[in-house]
């Protein structure tokens, strides 16, 4: 790994390129979908490469689909350690779910039921990608809409995940909001619950509130009730490098450098508050 992510970044999205190429984006590092650029060649993957001349990197996959039963693909993998070897990321990270079964990607981030035959295909899956990239990678907790029967809560099926296998969190507050919120769990359970020391990553975004259910839809500001979460998740885990997702509805880019800062401004206050204790 060439570097070590650190501060307050943004997803690189379109509207936005120009910013990163230039590096006038007052940001310490950028997060990209790994599937837009694990192409050979062509104009996607050369504005990533003058990009990343200029902020530190975070890879975000969507398809690895590490709960798959029937294993990884490994044309993926390859596609993606020669992605990785090139842009040498700080961070290469993907989603707790499921996307694929017999060849069909549903292109969701599908639930897990949280079993322990779950977490052995998990493991044995985590395991396999991490010894094909040569490095640990994050797992994000998933944002989820309805709940299977299981032997263990999502926080403790994390800790075990992250315990047998090594891999590290991506913690999406808003995920954990969302959830909570869709299944009647305590936010504040769920941080108790997962291992602080292996969070390498936080994830802010907006949701949406539908007939029944809140849905996670990255297309609004991050609501004061996510900002509380992440209060929450930096006053127990310390200074963490931390974005801000925004996939739709995209905003100019002053306007998510300005949530960014009361980003700055809560860590800062959860450092100062613990070195105060």
């Amino acid at each position: 790994m060439s570097e070590k992510l650190a501060g307050f970044g943004l997803g690189m999205r379109r509207p936005h390129y120009r910013s990163y190429i230039d590096g006038t984006a007052p940001v310490d590092f950028i997060e990209v979908i790994s599937e837009n650029f694990m192409i050979p060649g062509g104009k996607p993957l050369d504005t990533l490469m003058k990009a990343r001349g200029n902020y530190s990197l975070a890879l975000h996959g969507v398809s690895m689909s590490i709960g798959s039963a029937d294993g990884l693909r490994d044309d993926y993998l390859t596609e993606l350690r020669r992605l990785v070897d090139r842009m040498e990321p700080a961070v290469v990270s993907d989603h707790l779910c499921w996307t694929r079964i017999d060849g069909f990607n549903s292109h969701d981030l599908l639930p897990l039921p949280y079993t322990e035959e779950a977490l052995d295909v998990v493991c044995r899956n985590i395991d396999h990608a991490q010894e094909t990239l040569g490095r640990r990678m994050l797992f994000e907790n998933p944002s989820s809409y309805i709940a299977f029967p299981g032997a263990m809560t999502e926080w403790e099926f994390l800790a075990e995940m992250t315990r047998r296998t090594g891999c590290g969190l991506l913690l999406d507050v808003n995920n954990i909001y969302v959830s909570a919120l869709n299944h009647g769990f305590d936010a504040a359970d769920y941080l108790a619950g997962i291992p602080m020391d292996a969070v390498g990553q936080i994830h802010l975004a907006g949701h949406v509130r539908g007939e029944h259910l809140l849905i996670d839809t990255h297309d609004q500001p991050v609501p004061d009730e996510v900002w509380a979460v992440y209060r929450a998740a930096t006053a127990l885990a310390g200074a963490v490098p931390t974005m801000i997702e925004r996939d739709d509805n995209i905003p100019e880019l002053g306007e998510l450098c300005a949530e960014l800062d009361v980003a700055r401004s809560i860590s800062a206050d959860a450092a100062g508050a613990r070195i105060a204790a």
